[in-house]
C-alpha cells in the first residue's frame, strides 16, 4: 500500500469533483484506489471515497464522501455526475437469466467477463474445482474420489474418509446420529433449521393415528388432542415430489424421495419423530414408518428424511434463498444507486463479491456436467426444477425473519426453549434494523423524502421486476412510501446477505461431514413394505465412495470462511470482513459513524450473549454469533 502527497500551488477555489486517470503503461498495472483526502488552504479536510480499480485510459470522477440522496443535488454538474455514473453502470452491470424461472442474475458468462471492480482479486481463490481436490487432499480422502459404484462395508467403513477432530459438532454427530433426539434436534439447529412448522391439523395425504404413535406420546392424550396442545411438529418435503434424478452415471441408478416427518415435543421439552411417510401418496407400498419398527426399518426411514433434507438445503435454502436473491439486491444496488447515495454506502458492504461467487458457481458448479452432478442426486437439472418450483412460493414476508418464525408457529421460548437459530436470529435482526433506522433517519427527515427519492424507488422496482419477475404473489414491494418500510426493506437485504447466508452455509461440515446423517444421493428405492431392511440394504442405498469423498470435500470447501481475498498488490482486507465492520470508508458523516459504533456494540453484546450461553455445550450453537457472520455471500 502507497500513500501519495501531491501538492497544489494555486487556488482551485470550491472543490466539487475529483478525476483521476492513469497513463497507460507497457504492462497491465490496474491500481486499486481507495480514497483522497484533499487539505484546503484553511485548513479544511475533504475526503473523496474511491475503493474502485483505477483501469488503462479510463477516467474515474469522484464526489466527496458526503452522502446524499436524489434531490439533494442543486448544481447541473453534480445532477450530471450522479445520472452519468447510473448511465455507465447499467451498460455494464446487465440483467439476464440463466434458467427460464430463476431470478434474473449479471449477464456475464464468466468470472472475466465481470466488470473489474466486482471480481475476486485472485480467481485462484474462488475455483471450484481446486477447491474441492485441495479439500479432498486436505483430507486424506482422495484415493476414494474415483471409487464409484463402491459400496462401503458398514458404517464404520464410512470413518475411513471422516475426519475425527477432537469435541466437535461433527464427531458428536458421528457418535449420536441414529438417535431420535439427534434427527429432531437438527430441523432446530442443524443447518436447515427453516422447514419445521407447528401441525395444526394433520394432512389427509399422511393418515397417522393415534394408536400408530400412542407409545411415542408422554401426556395420556389422543394425537388430535396433542395437536391441540401445539405439541405436534411437522415438516413435509412436498417440492421434492416428482423431481427428475440424476441420470448422468449410467452405472448408478439414483433415487429422490417426498417425505412427511411428524415429530413431538416430548415432556423434556426436546423435539423428536413420530412417524415418517417416506413419499406423498398415502398407499399400501408407501408404509408409515415408527419409532416402534424393526430398528432398521426406522433407521433407513430416517436416513431418506436426511437425504431430502440435503436437498432442500443446498438448492432452496442455500441456493436460491442466500446466493441467488442476495445477487438480484447485488445487481440491483450496482444499476440503481449512484456511489454519493446513502443508500449506496449502506448497502455496498453487504454485496461484496456475492456476484463474482455466483457467476464462479454457474461456470463450475452448478451448470450442465458440473460439480453438483458428482455426488447429488439431484444434479443433472433436478436442482434446476427444484428453483424453478421454489420461486413461485418465495415471498418477501418469508425474507422478514421475525415474520417468517410466527408463520411457521414456532416464536414460543416456552414452547420451544432449545431454539436457537430462532433466538439468535431474532437478536440479530433487531440489531440491523436498528442501525439501519439510525441511518435512514439521518438522510429521511420525513415520508415525502422516501416517496420523492426516484433513486430508491428504481432500486426497490429493479428487484421486483427483474428479481421477483414481477410476481405479485410474491408481495415484493414495487414503491416504498414510508421511512418505516423503507427501514425493513434494507434490514432484509442485509440480513439475508449476511446472517441468514452464514447460518445455512457454515454448519455444513459440521452437520452433512458424517454421510450416513446427510447422503447426498441414494442408490436403492425407498422399502415398500416393513420387515425387509438390513444393514446391508442401508450400506448398498448410501451414497459409494467416490461420491461420498466429493460429498465431503464439497461441505469442507463451503463450510470454510474465505480467507484473504486479495492479491498481495492490492490488500483491500487481510482477514474476512465481519457483520459491523466497515474498513472501506465510504460513509464519513458523524451521525453515521455514531450509529456504525452502536450497531457494533449491539452485536458484541448478542456475541458475549452466545458465548457464555455455548460455554460447555456438547452442542453449542454459533453460526449466528455476530463474530462469525461475514458482512456478505462471498464464498
Amino acid at each position: 500500500i502507497d500513500t501519495y502527497d501531491v501538492t497544489v500551488t494555486e487556488e482551485l477555489g470550491e472543490i466539487q469533483l475529483i478525476k483521476i486517470e492513469k497513463r497507460k503503461y507497457w504492462f497491465p498495472d490496474d491500481w486499486y484506489l481507495k480514497y483522497i483526502t484533499v487539505k484546503t488552504p484553511n485548513g479544511d479536510y475533504l475526503e473523496f471515497p474511491c475503493y474502485r480499480w483505477i483501469t488503462d485510459e479510463k477516467e474515474v470522477v469522484l464526489r466527496d464522501g458526503r452522502a446524499k440522496i436524489y434531490g439533494d443535488d442543486k448544481t447541473h454538474m453534480l445532477k450530471h455526475h450522479r445520472s452519468k455514473e447510473l448511465e455507465e453502470r447499467q451498460k455494464l452491470y446487465r440483467w439476464a437469466e440463466w434458467q427460464p424461472g430463476f431470478p434474473l442474475n449479471i449477464d456475464a458468462k464468466s468470472h472475466k467477463d465481470l466488470p473489474r471492480n466486482i471480481q475476486f482479486d485472485s480467481e485462484k481463490g474462488i475455483d471450484f474445482i481446486l477447491n474441492y481436490t485441495k479439500a479432498m487432499e486436505n483430507l486424506c480422502v482422495n484415493r476414494f474420489m474415483h471409487m464409484f459404484q463402491s459400496s462401503w462395508s458398514d458404517f464404520a467403513d464410512f470413518e475411513k474418509i471422516f475426519v475425527r477432530i477432537s469435541n466437535t459438532i461433527s464427531e458428536y454427530v458421528m457418535q449420536h446420529w441414529q438417535e431420535n433426539f439427534m434427527f429432531g434436534y437438527q430441523f432446530l439447529n442443524g443447518c436447515n433449521p427453516v422447514l419445521i412448522r407447528k401441525c395444526t391439523e394433520l394432512p389427509k395425504k399422511f393418515p397417522v393415528t393415534t394408536e400408530m404413535v400412542e407409545c411415542s406420546l408422554e401426556r395420556n392424550l389422543t394425537l388430535e388432542e396433542e395437536i391441540k396442545q401445539g405439541n405436534i411438529f411437522i415438516v413435509d418435503y412436498e417440492l421434492l415430489d416428482g423431481i427428475d434424478v440424476n441420470k448422468r452415471d449410467p452405472c448408478t441408478i439414483q433415487y429422490l424421495a417426498a417425505p412427511i416427518c411428524l415429530l413431538y415435543r416430548n415432556l423434556e421439552k426436546k423435539i423428536v419423530p413420530i412417524a415418517i411417510q417416506i413419499n406423498q401418496d398415502p398407499k399400501p407400498d408407501n408404509p408409515i414408518f415408527l419409532p416402534s419398527d424393526a430398528k432398521y426399518d426406522w433407521l433407513l426411514a430416517k436416513i431418506w428424511v436426511r437425504s431430502s433434507d440435503f436437498h432442500i438445503h443446498q438448492t432452496v435454502t442455500h441456493l436460491l434463498r442466500t446466493h441467488l436473491i442476495s445477487e438480484v439486491f447485488a445487481v440491483a444496488v450496482f444499476r440503481q444507486l449512484p456511489s454519493v447515495h446513502p443508500l449506496y454506502k449502506l448497502l455496498i458492504p453487504h454485496v461484496r463479491f456475492t456476484i463474482a461467487i455466483n457467476t464462479k458457481a454457474r461456470e463450475q458448479l452448478i451448470c450442465e456436467y458440473g460439480l453438483f452432478d458428482k455426488a447429488n442426486a439431484t444434479g443433472g437439472g433436478g436442482h434446476v426444477q427444484m428453483v424453478q418450483r421454489a420461486m413461485k412460493q418465495l415471498t418477501y414476508s418469508s425474507l422478514c425473519f421475525p415474520e417468517e418464525i410466527r408463520a411457521r408457529h414456532m416464536e414460543s421460548y416456552e414452547d420451544i426453549p432449545y431454539y436457537y437459530y430462532r433466538d439468535d436470529g431474532l437478536k440479530v435482526w433487531e440489531a440491523i434494523r436498528s442501525f439501519v433506522t439510525d441511518v435512514v433517519n439521518i438522510y429521511y427527515e420525513n415520508e415525502e423524502r422516501v416517496c420523492e427519492d426516484m433513486e430508491l424507488q428504481a432500486f426497490v422496482k429493479d428487484i421486483y421486476i427483474y428479481g421477483m419477475r414481477g410476481n405479485k404473489a410474491s408481495g415484493f414491494p414495487k414503491t416504498i412510501k414510508t421511512r418505516e418500510k423503507l427501514s425493513e426493506y434494507l434490514t432484509v437485504v442485509m440480513f439475508t446477505t449476511s446472517a441468514q447466508h452464514a447460518a445455512v452455509n457454515f454448519g455444513q461440515y459440521d452437520w452433512c461431514s458424517w454421510i450416513p446423517n446427510a447422503p447426498p444421493t441414494m442408490r436403492c428405492p425407498p422399502p415398500t413394505k416393513k420387515g425387509n431392511v438390513t444393514i446391508e440394504y442401508i450400506i448398498d442405498s448410501l451414497p459409494d465412495r467416490g461420491r461420498s469423498c466429493w460429498h465431503l470435500g464439497a461441505v469442507w470447501a463451503l463450510s470454510q470462511f474465505q480467507e484473504n481475498e486479495a492479491a498481495p498488490y492490492a490488500p483491500r482486507y487481510v482477514i474476512q470482513v465481519f457483520l459491523g465492520m466497515y474498513p472501506d470508508e465510504h460513509f464519513i458523516e458523524k451521525p453515521v459513524k455514531e450509529a456504525m459504533k452502536k450497531f457494533r456494540k449491539n452485536l458484541d453484546d448478542i456475541t458475549s450473549y452466545i458465548t457464555e450461553r455455548n460455554r460447555n455445550k456438547k452442542l453449542p450453537y454459533y453460526y449466528l454469533s455476530p463474530d462469525r457472520i461475514p458482512n456478505s455471500v462471498a464464498i
